[in-house]
């Protein structure tokens, strides 16, 4: 798999590979990561970071030099604090998946929104949280429309203000928002030069949601 990563990519190295093991005992990750050190020490990757929800997962291959990072699911809907905790804690960036809440902090998807058959989102499986039953979840729309205001301070798009929540909730937070258009990206880009939410703004969203 890296060696066709790297042919594809046309270089010699990963500045980092992730991982990505579901129920296997955490024992048995250490056999995949003495692998990852020797692909270290060979020159081929930089580092790596496991894509894990689970924070004894995550913390558990802390002692290992090259592991720099963890990529978890975090977003306004999904605060994920506590992961947050853990990658301050050992100095781990942590790769924020989903930070847009599959579309549904862009504003683009409301009650009335037509969604294709093929999409995930239309399908809506039991493990999905953004949308239900084709539509995106009634009590999403509505907290998405307490924090509206907020999110969009400072002329941000609701998008700019959901990953300007991340980067306020920590500072070792990497969200990695997906992209279609170049317009996305210009967006996404703006978001970067309008920086993070205050403080004051951070504690303002946590009261709402706790309501």
């Amino acid at each position: 798999m890296l060696e066709n990563s790297l042919r594809r990519l046309k270089t010699d190295y990963l500045d980092i590979f992730y991982f990505h093991i579901g129920d296997h005992p955490v024992e048995h990750v250490d056999c995949v990561a003495n692998t990852l050190d020797v692909l270290v020490a060979e020159g081929k990757i930089r580092s790596y970071g496991w894509s894990t929800d689970d924070i004894e997962r995550a913390e558990s291959l802390t002692d290992r030099n090259a592991y720099t990072s963890v990529q978890f699911e975090s977003n306004v809907f999904n605060r994920n604090h506590a992961m947050m905790a853990v990658c301050e804690k050992h100095n781990l960036a942590g790769l924020n998946r989903s930070p847009l809440a599959m579309g549904l902090l862009t504003g683009k998807y409301t009650d009335g929104s037509s969604l294709s058959s093929s999409d995930i989102r239309k399908i809506s499986p039991e493990w999905m949280t953004y949308f239900k039953d084709g539509k995106p979840a009634p009590e999403l729309l509505t907290k998405l429309e307490q924090l509206k205001a907020i999110l969009t301070s400072d002329e941000r798009t609701l998008t700019q203000g959901a990953l300007a929540w991340l980067w306020a909730a920590s500072s070792n937070n990497v969200p990695i928002p997906g992209f279609r258009t170049v317009e996305q990206v210009r967006g996404h880009i703006g978001a970067l030069e309008k920086g993070a939410l205050t403080q004051s703004q951070l504690s303002e969203i946590d009261l709402l949601l706790s309501k």
